[in-house]
């Protein structure tokens, strides 16, 4: 059994013991690590003592900010390290590689990354370092980190550390216009996809389309007035808000599968090489803000949302629907920002109510109809291009396939081609008629449908007037002489 003075010596060594422990964390603490006492040293005071002030950096702008950091450092003379201590570096702030109480952090090698600058071209970045480098005269440090999402950390980072909080503020503001003057994006085509780690968006530079005016064969007039919108409005912006009319636009280009809503908008994209676009279909249009976002630093701009039926009514980690997202993303936009939104759709019955319950959002609506006789011989003219098929035979095939599509004239004609090489035979007439025969029987009737032509069945909801009659399969269809 224990006394009393032996618990009170007990008591007494435990007070000791933990005295002693918190002594040793204040030494530990105290203790700055390699790579603090080297940023001290460029300070010119203990970085311990000091504040890290974020920036967060979007993935796809890290080029950007690699640049401005470069280009401020080359002003001044700055010097770049990277950091030791393995693993543990990537999980610990700026703080704690400066002064940290478990790993000694050591100078090491700069961590780097290779990013796209555009479709073909790439840099490398700095993926984790410290820059040394001074703004306005005054010392700065700060570390810098690309996105690791598989960490947690869906954005990359910039932490910077300067004994004037002032000049720490306008060391960023510095990086900000940078990024903006010599960014990557400007100027470029580029799409969202998803990541793997969620919502996270990564993006990715396209090739800019290069579609004549010549190949988009619509109704006359047509592809002058969204040209004219879309186009025109931007030609004109200095004189619009002199005027103060807004500059902002919406588009909404829609009517039935393969009518040439899509290469409408590469023609557009084709008309304006020196703005950004960014484009969206499917379920990466639930990366409307960062495309807002995008579009409203770089200006003039363009935002193509495709086929936008297919997602306007689903939610993605929102609680409303991802087409009220579309529309939000417009309102944020102010009336003289020089971009234009283009959306297209299939089922313009899905988005009409919407749209008309928000005026203004689209101020210019553009059915594109199925081709007309006029429009199915460009067609098959444009299609057959330099082949030996006569004007009687290619203007028979256009009255005999009223309701056709783009996408059918293509397949129609490949498949002439295809029959003559096969036959080791010079591509002819007869080609094109036993080529159209096969397209027309009745066991075509799903491919058809798959080019976007073939009518539905009498008395559907989809009916259409002026469809295929049903001579030959599912249309109407009499041989070419």
């Amino acid at each position: 059994m224990l006394r009393d003075d032996d618990r009170d010596l007990m008591r007494a060594v435990g007070r000791y013991l933990g005295h002693v422990n918190s002594l040793r964390d204040q030494e530990r603490r105290a203790e700055r690590t390699p790579l603090g006492d080297r940023i001290s040293e460029h300070l010119g005071t203990d970085a311990a003592a000091l504040p890290v002030v974020q920036e967060a950096i979007a993935d796809h702008r890290l080029v950007d900010a690699d640049i401005a950091l470069e280009l401020i450092a080359a002003e001044s003379g700055g010097e770049l390290l990277g950091v030791g201590g393995g693993e543990q570096r990537l999980h610990s702030g700026m703080a704690e590689l400066v002064n940290s109480p478990h790993v000694p952090f050591p100078i090491g090698p700069v961590d780097y990354s290779e990013r796209a600058t555009g479709p073909a071209g790439s840099r490398r970045v700095v993926a984790m370092g410290v820059r040394l480098l001074a703004h306005e005269g005054r010392p700065i440090a700060l570390v810098q980190r690309a996105a690791a999402p598989h960490m947690g950390r869906p954005t990359g980072l910039v932490e910077v550390m300067g004994e004037d909080p002032d000049v720490v503020s306008s060391f960023l503001d510095r990086v900000r216009a940078l990024m903006i003057e010599h960014s990557v994006l400007r100027g470029q085509v580029l799409s969202f996809v998803p990541t793997e780690y969620g919502r996270d968006a990564g993006a990715t530079f396209l090739s800019r389309p290069d579609v004549a005016a010549e190949q988009v064969i619509l109704p006359e007039g047509l592809l002058d007035e969204v040209v004219q919108h879309v186009v025109g409005i931007g030609d004109h912006r200095e004189l619009l808000r002199a005027a103060n009319q807004h500059l902002k636009r919406g588009v909404l280009l829609y009517g039935p599968p393969g009518t040439g809503k899509t290469l409408t908008v590469r023609h557009l994209l084709s008309r304006t090489p020196d703005i950004t676009a960014v484009l969206l279909m499917g379920s990466s249009i639930r990366f409307i803000s960062a495309a807002a976002e995008i579009a409203r630093t770089f200006q003039p701009s363009l935002v193509v949302l495709e086929d936008i039926d297919l997602v306007a009514m689903e939610r993605h980690g929102s609680p409303q629907p991802l087409l009220f997202e579309v529309l939000e993303a417009l309102d944020g936009l102010d009336g003289d920002a020089d971009v234009a939104f283009v959306m297209t759709t299939n089922r313009v019955d899905v988005l009409e109510r919407a749209l008309a319950e928000r005026p203004g959002r689209v101020d210019l609506a553009v059915e594109v109809p199925l081709p007309a006789l006029a429009e199915r011989e460009r067609l098959y003219r444009h299609y057959a291009d330099r082949l030996s098929f006569s004007d009687e035979a290619l203007r028979a095939a256009a009255e005999t396939t009223e309701g056709v599509t783009g996408s059918f004239a293509k397949e129609l004609i490949r498949r002439s081609v295809l029959l003559a090489a096969t036959r080791g035979e010079e591509v002819a007439d007869e080609h094109l008629a036993e080529a159209l025969e096969e397209l027309a029987s009745e066991r075509q009737k799903l491919t058809r449908r798959l080019l976007g032509t073939d009518p539905p069945e009498e008395g559907g909801d989809d009916a259409r007037p002026g469809a295929w009659a049903t001579s030959v399969g599912a249309f109407a269809f009499r041989p070419l002489g």
